[in-house]
Parts: C-alpha cells; structure tokens; sequence
C-alpha cells in the first residue's frame, strides 16, 4: 500500500510562521510535523510515500530528500499552484499507482490506528477517519452510522483529514483545482463511503495557538 501526504497548502492560517518556513517543516515537540506522518507510516510497513508541494517546495524537498533517512521511498508531486486536496490527488495519480492507497493531510496530528483505517474497501470509493468535533469546528462535516458516511443526519462527527482512498473515486475527473469534499459527496450519495471513528488523539494543526498548545501537550505527556 502507499500513502499521500498532502503538503501543499499555502500555510495563511500560520502565518506569520510560514512566512519563511513552509508549514510542513514547522516544529511539533522539537521535528518536522511532517517527519510524525512519515515515521509512523514507516513503523506501519507503509514505505511507498508520495509528496505534493507547491508553498516552498524546493525548501520541504530539501529537508525530506528521498525519505532514506526514515527507510521510505518519497516520490514528490510539484504543483506551479495549489491545486487542493482532489486537484493534487488527481495531479499525483501516475505516482499512486491503481490499488487503494492512504491520504494523510500535512497539517494535522495523530497517534495512528490502522487497523480499521486500512481494512478492504469491498467496493467503496473512500474510507474517512472521523473525530469528535473540535472546539473550532462544532458543527462536523458528516454522519456516521453503522459504518457509512452520510452528508446529511446527526450526531455529526468531523472529517480528520485522514482516509484510504480507492483512485476509481477520481474516475473521469479531469486535472485542475478541485477541492475534495464534492467528489466525497457524490459517492456518499451512491452509498460507497465507508468511515470510522477514531476516539485516539487528533489535533488540527492550523494555526500557532494550536501548534503551540500541542507542543505543550507533548511536552507535558498527555497527549
């Protein structure tokens, strides 16, 4: 299986932090936020790795290089512009390969759990981590019942930024900017979205109030 770490968002929300820094490479208890995705892929078995960037990319791929340091293989996915979360998807195909392969936004952080993450899809288009709604987002996204992911209903959970993805999801969409949530959509309405709740921690690392509180956290060993 191989795995997507998206990380090439232009980082506004962590400014002034990214002014000089893409928010990848920003600090979360003394490494990279993005060296936690890649070592606990690597822990996982998980050693085929695709990248995007576009905010500073020659500076993340700097720092990362081929991911030999962490015994990964990185492929990277530059993109001239931030094509969002389906557009970069779709961009990165060709290195993904046709089997279903995991994405991991670059901005949040996770003690994973795998086994429900990564279990057969049998002929859905997605599985999605959901969490309990954070404090900044106390609406959620979507329902979860019985194992399917649906637009509409309540309790609402949120989306983690975390799913395993089938490329079938991305069938005849053609290249460009396109967020990813529509296309989710689509195939909720078709019945093929699976999802699960993770109740393990989760942090949406957006902004330095945020960044900094989960470094304390870390730093204090709750977390």
């Amino acid at each position: 299986m191989k795995a997507m770490i998206l990380a090439a968002g232009l980082g506004t929300r962590m400014r002034p932090l990214t002014d000089h820094l893409p928010k990848p490479l920003l600090p979360v208890a003394g490494k990279p936020l993005i060296v936690w995705h890649i070592e606990a892929l690597a822990a996982a078995g998980v050693t085929a790795l695709v990248i995007n960037a576009a905010h500073r990319a020659e500076q993340l791929q700097s720092a990362i290089g081929d991911g030999s340091a962490w015994g990964v293989q990185i492929a990277w996915s530059i993109e001239a512009q931030p094509l969002e979360t389906a557009g970069g998807l779709i961009a990165a195909l060709p290195l993904l390969g046709e089997q279903p392969f995991l994405v991991i936004n670059g901005d949040v952080w996770w003690r994973p759990s795998w086994q429900a993450l990564c279990a057969p899809l049998q002929g859905d288009l997605a599985r999605l981590t959901l969490v309990d709604n954070p404090p900044q987002h106390p609406a959620g996204d979507f329902h979860l019942q019985a194992g399917r992911v649906h637009e509409q209903g309540s309790p609402r959970l949120t989306f983690a930024g975390i799913s395993l993805i089938d490329p079938a999801l991305f069938a005849d969409l053609p290249a460009g900017v396109r967020p990813l949530a529509p296309v989710l959509r689509v195939a909720m309405q078709q019945g093929r979205v699976a999802g699960w709740h993770h109740r393990g921690a989760w942090v949406d690392v957006g902004t330095p109030q945020r960044l900094s509180d989960l470094t304390a956290a870390l730093a204090a060993g709750s977390l």
